[in-house]
């Protein structure tokens, strides 16, 4: 059995093409899509975060909104860069968002990807500390974030407070339990996804990653899961973590679907640099008629390897026709599969 849900990237476009032509129109078509997708047996709802993008970009009033509107589908993010956020403020915000759908969030954080405009985060009013990176400094927030959700007392209250406070030390409201290991970080290479196991995350991992051996993307993919669950066990966890990745996957059952993805021109892995030092590797998509897609995805290692799948949807294309591209996964490829 694998978990299957859906990650939405939220463009929008003013393009008569496009059928989200306005954050509006995005922001309440993700929640539409969240509610069909549970309705169809989909697992969870997951979205990105860019910022300065004509995407989503402030998860948490998306991920409350989602919550209140369903009642089982996981609901999360692929992922929320560190760089820009407020560790405290974010773990009142997650932890809001986590009670109101009832202890669904999976919320997936990263250092982040490359960006709309040059170090962006520092209009947010963060810069990295003398002698560290950018990176140095999203995996700082996220340690105190993670710190900060165990829900332990660290503020001395004030002896004459306005309202009267709980013996010791507070900590910040509304804690959640449970939600400190259902936090994913985002991994683009195999020592990142070790850190990942050593800080008690559940590894996420995306259709691109450092290109660090020259071998097919899957394999590498398979392979940092690998290194991810050895470095899980050598830390000692108790729990068993869960591993994600992401893939654009279109099974063709009419014309339709032929017209869109039918000669889709990415059937093979793409190697290219996201910055002027990061060599990459992006995976494949998939689309075919099912008993074609369902051969080729039983050679996928990494997809084999997850206990999740996120599929990548086409958002600008509607609610009701990214519903059908779920559904046809859930029941036409995902059993043969064994996923279901």
């Amino acid at each position: 059995m694998k978990k299957i849900g859906f990650l939405s990237f939220g463009h929008w476009s003013p393009s008569p093409q496009s059928g989200t032509r306005s954050a509006s129109d995005t922001l309440l078509q993700s929640i539409d899509l969240a509610v069909a997708a549970e309705e169809l047996g989909a697992d969870g709802a997951y979205f990105r975060v860019h910022h300065f993008a004509r995407q989503l970009a402030s998860p948490f009033p998306l991920l409350a909104a989602v919550g209140a509107k369903t009642k089982r589908i996981e609901i999360g993010t692929g992922v929320i860069d560190m760089r820009y956020e407020n560790p405290l403020y974010m773990v009142e915000d997650a932890g809001a968002a986590d009670i109101i759908s009832g202890g669904r969030l999976q919320l997936g954080i990263s250092r982040g990807s490359p960006e709309q405009v040059i170090d962006g985060w520092r209009h947010f009013g963060y810069a990295p500390a003398e002698g560290q990176t950018d990176a140095d400094m999203g995996r700082r927030h996220a340690e105190v974030f993670l710190d900060v959700l165990r829900g332990e007392g660290f503020a001395k209250p004030n002896p004459r407070p306005m309202f009267p406070n709980p013996p010791g030390l507070l900590r910040l409201e509304p804690f959640s339990a449970g939600l400190r290991e259902r936090i994913w970080w985002g991994a683009g290479s195999n020592a990142t996804a070790r850190w990942a196991a050593k800080m008690g995350m559940n590894l996420q991992s995306s259709t691109l990653k450092d290109d660090e051996t020259g071998e097919p993307f899957h394999i590498q993919q398979a392979k940092q899961i690998e290194a991810f669950r050895e470095a899980w066990k050598e830390a000692g966890h108790e729990r068993t973590p869960r591993v994600s990745v992401s893939r654009s996957i279109f099974a063709i059952m009419d014309d339709r679907d032929r017209a869109y993805f039918g000669r889709s021109g990415q059937d093979r892995d793409q190697v290219g640099f996201i910055d002027e030092n990061t060599r990459a590797i992006f995976g494949r998509s998939y689309a075919a008629e099912p008993d074609a897609l369902i051969a080729e995805l039983k050679q996928d290692e990494a997809v084999a390897a997850a206990d999740t799948l996120l599929l990548t949807v086409p958002n600008q294309l509607g609610v009701d026709y990214n519903a059908h591209v779920i559904e046809a996964i859930l029941k036409h490829v995902a059993p043969a599969l064994g996923w279901r």
